[in-house]
């Protein structure tokens, strides 16, 4: 079951429309990636997706595996509107670390920066990205480039490339993890693009 003191706050930060991550559409990095990606029959999981505007651009391209995941009813009735004929069974009601599944491709749009940035919690969701991917399976997304503060209330937390490979490396091998370079406009110089895979020794 979903935590229901997580699920209370982003549940109230969508209904208030306090979403300023939220372009409306997906973002140039992730759609760019989608862009070169010809199996269409691969199994995609976008957790902490929100109003997945990925897994929309997804479908419209042929995708059929894909999976939205959210700890928050309320964006996956959203995203359910504005795509009546998306099957149910793969809007995923759940705390991303309960999960358990297989996936060819794991997208990642700044969810790693909406958990509190405590050791735990980043070494979790490293941990568990890795055991969510097939053996040659993927994790490909945009973290955000932006100081860490020591403000625990201030979604989204931020952090640098050193810092998230701190996490990331002792699960997931990195084949690149560099600045956007095209990031939209107000986003320049903010974000992070990265493709990794898991260790084998994992």
């Amino acid at each position: 079951m979903p935590n229901s003191q997580e699920q209370d706050y982003w549940t109230t930060r969508y209904k208030e429309d306090r979403i300023g991550w939220d372009v409306g559409h997906p973002t140039t990095p992730l759609k760019t990636y989608i862009d070169q990606l010809a199996d269409k029959s691969m199994t995609i999981l976008i957790p902490g997706a929100g109003n997945a505007y990925e897994a929309e651009y997804l479908i419209q391209r042929g995708f059929k595996n894909v999976f939205v995941m959210d700890i928050s009813a309320f964006p996956l009735k959203q995203f359910r509107k504005r795509n009546p004929d998306f099957p149910k069974s793969q809007l995923l009601l759940e705390d991303f670390f309960e999960h358990e599944g297989q996936y060819d491709l794991i997208l990642e749009q700044t969810f790693f920066c909406s958990f509190i940035p405590t050791d735990v919690n980043r070494n979790a969701y490293a941990k568990h990205m890795a055991a969510l991917l097939k053996p040659t399976g993927k994790l490909v997304g945009v973290w955000f480039d932006i100081p860490l503060t020591g403000n625990m209330e201030k979604r989204p937390f931020g952090g640098d490339k050193k810092l998230y490979l701190k996490y990331l490396s002792p699960f997931l091998e990195t084949i690149t993890f560099e600045r956007c370079y095209n990031s939209i406009p107000p986003r320049m110089g903010t974000e992070l693009f990265g493709i990794f895979t898991k260790r084998k020794s994992f």
